[in-house]
């Protein structure tokens, strides 16, 4: 999920050949509603909508079933903490 614009988003798709689709969040809308906006670059800032990274792990009613986000942009959420969740989840 990005603030980029369709023509970016787009461009940046076909380059990398990805095999998904790639989400819009004008005005970081989602990103502050599941709070995970990085809080490093205020309202105007051309950074301004970068969520922190994680994972999001939304079922088919599409809510969210589990969050992992983590503060700045280099760290990672811990692939066994995901695989745990997952297990964990019921069927």
């Amino acid at each position: 999920m990005t603030y980029d614009s369709r023509e970016i988003l787009r461009e940046f798709h076909d380059e990398q050949k990805l095999g998904y689709p790639l989400l819009q969040d004008e005005e970081a809308k989602h990103v502050n509603s599941l709070g995970i906006l990085n809080e490093d670059y205020a309202k105007g800032h051309r950074a301004y909508g970068i969520p922190h990274p994680g994972i999001l792990l939304i079922g088919k009613d599409s809510k969210i079933l589990a969050k992992f986000a983590l503060p700045g942009y280099r760290a990672r959420p811990p692939f066994e903490d995901v695989y745990a969740t997952l297990k964990a989840l019921p069927k």
